[in-house]
């Protein structure tokens, strides 16, 4: 079983990117010269302030100690679960009166100096020890358990949420306290990645309140969540901002979003690494889909995970349905799938959801481009507007693939081309030297396509849809006739 946690960048400006030299500065400069350690008074003054009305906000943002811990140690870290003994309340409140006792003893030890040569080395001296000890222990926690085990005792942290409780109490930081905020719960695909990728290992996707915002006040606003998070849907706000992207935010596709029963029916091995799954519909027995929507097929329950597929099938009776997946190395999700998933397995679904690939009906020119695995929505979307779309009278698919024993239902496609006259298929191979079929990208023939007139839509790597986007808009494709989904949503 791959690792749950994932290693990712957590420093997206240049203050939590070299935040760590201030610590080293005066855990280890501080030796030669202690006055380096009244630094700190800044320090514990701006997180003091800062957490008034935003709360962990220096945590994840501002914090030296956060920087090493990000920057220098996780990159070593084994980045495996926090223990819980150490993030529970007696061991915090325990380890605050402790460390608070010490560095108490310490500062009226350096007062004794008040008026004396040696007072300010005496005093900055007690903050140089603090730093190299959390230098030196937070390190050590850092690489045998995980890169910010120390703040979850941290007697700073403490100190912060105790300063944000007085903050709440008061009431002055409800327009100051930027949250971690979903646009809609019912857009959420329950991957589980936020959880996975937070330095804290809090699960904010379990627990958005009713305005759709995460209240733990362990977390520490890093925004780590906001840069991973695979539907795009997470974002910083106040409480206003959130009440208001959730009357802004259009959950068209998402209204038919249902916990679904169903048995794997079928399993078939299409290529090397991807399988075809079946799911036959248990209860309710029947679900309507539209071609181009995606599904949330359940992993885990502990912690409850989902990920999410792009249904791959054509809805003849809405009793079934299919997805296309491809093994991702050292993907967590799609490891559980193909090790435990067989046939006869009773598994839990939601949705169906999603409208980005959904077609407009009033669309004569339709062109769908794909490359990779992005082909499967398009395996029952092609067949859906040959038949179901009267007003289509051109409909060209662009599948782009490495090698020829990667296209995924060619013949299936050869087959339509051969039944609907307005129906194109052009396959284009970007390594495969030995086949007969069309070398190079799928951009490549979009440069050289009329495209005049038409609705497109794109599912693949990140980088072949925003080269393609480029040049539909370059053609004069306006922006509301491209729609697209990027391999990039499924959180392996």
């Amino acid at each position: 079983m791959e690792h749950y946690f994932i290693k990712t960048n957590r420093t997206f400006t240049f203050i939590r990117k070299y935040a760590w030299f201030i610590t080293l500065l005066v855990a280890i400069g501080g030796l030669w010269e202690p006055k380096l350690g009244l630094l700190v008074l800044f320090i514990m003054a701006g997180l003091t302030t800062t957490a008034f009305f935003t709360g962990r906000y220096w945590c994840g943002n501002f914090c030296p100690h956060g920087s090493l811990f990000d920057r220098l140690y996780l990159p070593i870290s084994r980045n495996k679960k926090i223990p819980d003994f150490l993030k529970s309340k007696a061991f915090v409140f325990g380890f605050f009166l402790f460390f608070m006792f010490n560095f108490s003893r310490k500062l009226i030890r350096a007062f004794s100096f008040w008026g004396t040569y040696n007072f300010l080395d005496r005093l900055g001296y007690v903050f140089v020890t603090t730093y190299l000890m959390v230098v030196i222990a937070g390190g050590l926690l850092s690489v045998v358990s995980n890169s910010r085990t120390w703040c979850q005792f941290c007697p700073m942290g403490s100190i912060q949420k105790l300063s944000y409780k007085l903050g709440k109490l008061i009431g002055i930081n409800k327009k100051t306290d930027r949250k971690i905020t979903i646009a809609s719960k019912e857009m959420c695909h329950s991957c589980g990645k936020c959880a996975r990728v937070c330095p804290f290992q809090l699960t904010p996707y379990l627990e958005f309140s009713a305005n759709n915002q995460f209240e733990n006040p362990n977390c520490i606003r890093c925004a780590t969540c906001v840069e991973n998070c695979p539907a795009n849907i997470l974002s910083i706000a106040t409480e206003e901002e959130a009440l208001k992207l959730k009357e802004l935010t259009n959950l068209d596709g998402y209204k038919n979003r249902q916990k679904i029963k169903a048995k794997i029916t079928d399993i078939k091995d299409l290529a090397k690494d991807i399988k075809e799954f079946t799911f036959t519909f248990v209860e309710p027995e029947i679900v309507d889909y539209k071609a181009g929507q995606f599904i949330l097929v359940k992993i885990q329950d502990k912690p409850r995970a989902f990920r999410a597929y792009s249904i791959s099938s054509y809805n003849e009776d809405s009793r079934k349905l299919s997805v296309i997946i491809k093994k991702v190395e050292r993907g967590y999700g799609t490891n559980i799938i193909f090790n435990e998933f067989k046939v006869g397995d009773m598994v839990d679904l939601e949705g169906p959801m999603g409208n980005e690939l959904v077609p407009d009906k009033a669309a004569e020119r339709i062109l769908f481009i794909a490359n990779g695995i992005g082909i499967t929505p398009f395996i029952g979307l092609t067949k859906d507007v040959l038949l179901n779309y009267p007003n289509v009278k051109e409909v060209v698919l662009l599948n782009g693939q490495r090698y020829e024993n990667e296209l995924l239902y060619d013949e299936y496609f050869k087959t339509l081309e051969k039944l609907y006259g307005k129906f194109k298929y052009i396959p284009v191979l970007s390594r495969d030297k030995s086949s007969s079929l069309r070398k190079g990208y799928v951009t490549d023939v979009l440069k050289e396509m009329d495209v005049t007139g038409s609705y497109v839509y794109m599912c693949g790597s990140k980088n072949m849809i925003l080269d393609s986007y480029d040049i539909l808009l370059n053609k004069g494709i306006e922006k509301e006739c491209i729609s697209y989904e990027s391999e990039e949503k499924i959180a392996v």
